[in-house]
Parts: structure tokens; C-alpha cells; sequence
């Protein structure tokens, strides 16, 4: 085999080469180039406004030269020695990733769409989507076999984005209120982006989101879309549109509930019949939406509880999963962890790309007391510490994830029951759209997680 200039690159370094070494002899005269980039493209120790990273770096846009200007960083790579650790899992890698988010949070980095760790050993890509940072591979070993299709499959990921987050919304436990937080999450993004939306009816059974907005249930269009491998999904999709004085607005897109669907998910043969005839496995809903992450800026999918063919289509399919849970019901904390430890990190197995990953859980109705508080913080530490005994170290993070051992923050983000309004259903408006206070507490989610 000839031996590629990244395979003499990598070969060149010495076992235990410092970052000065690795930045010089891999990063800087391979890696860079192999990503598609030239000289007059690459800003070495770049400003963030919260530290310098190691390498920015974005194309010449006609007299724009990106290591004159430093304006719109398009990807960022934060480097480490060959000394420092980034097996996935070792605290090493998880200060690594740290430090990268908050790079990539930084004030300089507002069109920064990527971010890269490596230390020569492991490598592994992030995406970058308003507010959310997942991961877009794993953490890969690079060796001298690979890295050349390592190197290429990255250049084109950044060199194709997907336009689309998607967003599986979805607890184990029901009740929590996954579909009314995905209607008003759709109705606040599309108001303060003016960005387009398509939501999702993956609950069958229950069809909640599709009788809430007034639609018309598909008549086996999803389904045949999950079982032949040539029919597409976009022929399910609907208008969800809102008259107002006699004017319609056209506010975001549908995929309603399936009729075909909705006997499957209470009966356990037929759904054993659906999982065998879906034609790509748990890749199928994903595969199907593939085609709409080009025309969509956000996918949201409300997914049913428990852990069955539905969610697990629909957690598959997802680049992160939001988790709604209840301060007063002890299941819903349980169930939300049951998530976060077990069914999404086997997504994430079946997937092999590092995604879907689980966002930190919010509290969804009601206006726990101080007292309250306390009761469900006790409750959650008994979570974490039986996590921990089970080999699940960093549940905490999902949980608080503003608390480090220096600022002990218990703080998690709550969404006002005032927010739910029964008129809403009713009316089959969403309460963001009718209701001053909802569309505030229904912003502020948006802020947190996504914007």
C-alpha cells in the first residue's frame, strides 16, 4: 500500500508526543489540508471571547481571506498531546469536550458549525445547531489503516451539513406532557426564527398531536413508507395552518398520526410484524427523514412512553432527545434516567455516529415550592447514587448540568403549568399562540435547549 501523506504524518509521531509536536507534524501540515482547506484559511490560536482555541478555520470567500480577517469561523480544532487521554469516558476527554463546547459557545463563535478534538490517537467531530453541540462521529482510534477514511468521512460531513436538528421529544413515562411541550416548541421556534418546522406524530395509539392542531390522520402513508423501501414519507406531510381575522397564516409543517399505525401499537403481534417489516431496521424513520433535513431547520418528534417500536424508531432517528419530566412523580425522574442510561446510549450503539445524545431534563407543569424542590432533589440524588452503583458515573450532568464541585448548582429549568392551557386543546391552538405567559415560558425553553 502507498503510504498516504496522513499515514506518513501519523507515522512520524513519537509514542508519546507532546501537543507543540502533534499540532505541528499532523494537524498543521495534514489533517488541515485533507479537510479541504488552504493556506490564507487556517487562524491558529483563535480568539473565541472565552479563550483560544487551538485552530479555526473557513473557507476564502472572495477577497475574505479567513487569516486576515478572522471574521465567521467555520470549524474549530482543539488539540492535545499524545500524553493526554481522549479514550471516551476518561476525565481527560470529558474536560476536553467541556472546554470545546465552551469554545464553541463563545462569543466569536456565533457561525462556528463544527468543532474537532484530537490528540493523533482519537479523533471525533461535532456538529454545532444554534445552541446544541452533539456529537456528529464517536471518538474513532485513528490508526495508519484508517485515517485516511476517517479524515475523508469528516470532510464530508462538514462540507455537506444537514440543515435540520432533529429532536426526538419523548419519556419513558407518559403523562408528562411530551406533546404539548412539542406543539409549543414548534409554535415558539417558527415565531422567533421564522425558521421552518416540521413536527412529528409518532404516538399512533394516542394521536394527541394530531387532534390538538385539528388534522386529519394519515391514511397509510407513513406506513408504507416504514415498510417499502421505495416509498417516501413526504407525501404525509400537512399545513398546520391558524385563521386569524378572516387571514391564514401558515405556521409549520405535520406528519400526522397513521390510521394504519394506530391499531399496531396495542397489539403485540402486529407490532412484532411491523419491526420485521420495516425495511431498513430501527434505521428506517431516520433514513425516511433524511431527504427532509434539507428543506427543515428543526424536526421535532413527539414520542410515545415506554420503550417500544414507536420511540425507538423515534429516538433513532433523533440528533438529540429532549426529556420532559414531572417535579412531584417519582417515575417520571426514574424513567427519564432509565432513558439517559439505557435506551438511548443503545440507539446510540445501533447507530455508530455518536448521536442520539439526551439533553438535560426539564421539570414540565406546576411551580414546585421550595420545599417540593427539596423533596424531588432528594429523590434525585438517590437516582444518581444507584446510577453510580451501576457503573453510570455522569447521570448528574443531565440532571444539573451547571453543577460542578466548585458551584454546587441544583438548578433545572421549568416550564409553569400556566403554560398548559386546557383552552388550547379546545380551540386547537397552541397556547404559545394565544397566550402572552405560555409564549414566554414556552421561549424561555426554546432558549435554553436550542436558540
Amino acid at each position: 500500500m502507498t503510504s498516504t501523506s496522513l499515514q506518513g504524518a501519523l507515522q512520524s509521531l513519537p509514542d508519546y508526543a507532546q501537543e507543540a509536536i502533534v499540532s505541528h507534524q499532523f494537524i498543521a501540515s495534514s489533517v488541515i489540508k485533507a479537510l479541504g482547506f488552504e493556506q490564507g484559511e487556517v487562524y491558529p490560536e483563535f480568539n473565541t471571547g472565552d479563550g483560544s482555541v487551538d485552530y479555526a478555520v473557513r473557507k476564502t470567500i472572495e477577497s475574505d481571506i479567513f487569516v486576515i480577517t478572522g471574521s465567521s469561523p467555520y470549524l474549530f480544532i482543539e488539540l492535545k498531546g499524545r500524553d493526554v487521554s481522549l479514550k471516551e469516558d476518561s476525565p481527560s476527554y470529558e474536560r476536553t469536550v467541556k472546554q470545546l463546547k465552551k469554545y464553541l459557545h463563545a462569543p466569536n463563535s456565533k457561525t462556528v458549525e463544527w468543532g474537532i478534538i484530537t490528540n493523533s490517537i482519537h479523533i471525533q467531530l461535532f456538529r454545532k445547531h444554534g445552541k446544541v453541540i452533539y456529537p456528529a462521529t464517536p471518538c474513532l482510534e485513528i490508526t495508519l489503516d484508517n485515517i485516511d477514511e476517517i479524515v475523508a468521512n469528516i470532510r464530508r460531513k462538514i462540507e455537506h451539513p444537514s440543515r435540520a436538528l432533529t429532536v426526538a421529544i419523548y419519556n419513558n413515562k407518559g403523562g408528562v406532557g411530551k406533546t404539548t411541550t412539542t406543539i409549543n416548541l414548534a409554535a415558539v421556534l417558527k415565531g422567533e426564527t421564522k425558521k421552518k418546522i416540521l413536527v412529528v406524530d409518532f404516538d399512533p395509539h394516542q394521536q394527541d398531536l394530531t387532534n390538538s392542531l385539528g388534522l386529519s390522520p394519515c391514511d397509510g402513508d407513513v406506513y408504507t413508507a416504514l415498510t417499502n423501501r421505495n416509498s417516501d414519507i413526504c407525501s404525509s406531510i400537512q399545513n398546520y395552518i391558524v385563521t386569524r381575522r378572516d387571514k391564514k397564516f401558515d405556521f409549520f409543517d405535520v406528519i400526522p398520526a397513521d390510521k394504519k399505525l394506530i391499531g399496531l401499537s396495542t397489539s403485540n403481534s402486529d407490532v412484532v410484524k411491523l419491526r420485521q417489516q420495516l425495511v431498513l431496521g430501527m434505521e428506517t424513520l431516520r433514513q425516511k427523514l433524511e431527504s427532509l433535513t434539507s428543506l427543515y431547520d428543526y424536526i421535532l418528534i413527539d414520542s410515545p412512553p415506554n420503550w417500544q417500536v414507536f420511540s425507538e424508531l423515534a429516538v433513532h432517528a433523533a440528533d438529540v432527545v429532549l426529556i420532559p419530566t414531572k417535579h412531584d412523580d417519582i417515575s417520571s425522574l426514574r424513567n427519564a434516567a432509565l432513558a439517559i442510561k439505557q435506551f438511548i446510549p443503545e440507539a446510540q450503539q445501533k447507530r455508530s455516529d455518536g448521536s442520539p445524545i439526551a439533553l438535560p431534563i426539564f421539570f414540565n407543569g406546576g411551580k414546585p415550592s421550595t420545599k417540593q424542590k427539596e423533596i424531588a432533589r432528594k429523590a434525585i440524588e438517590d437516582i444518581i447514587k444507584q446510577a453510580k452503583s451501576e457503573g453510570f458515573n455522569n447521570l448528574r450532568a443531565y440532571f444539573y448540568p451547571k453543577y460542578t464541585t466548585a458551584r454546587r448548582n441544583e438548578d433545572i429549568f421549568e416550564v409553569s403549568s400556566h403554560a398548559n392551557i386546557a383552552s388550547a386543546a379546545f380551540s386547537q391552538i397552541p397556547a404559545a399562540y394565544q397566550n402572552r405567559t405560555a409564549h414566554e415560558y414556552y421561549l424561555n425553553l426554546a432558549k435554553e435547549y436550542f436558540l
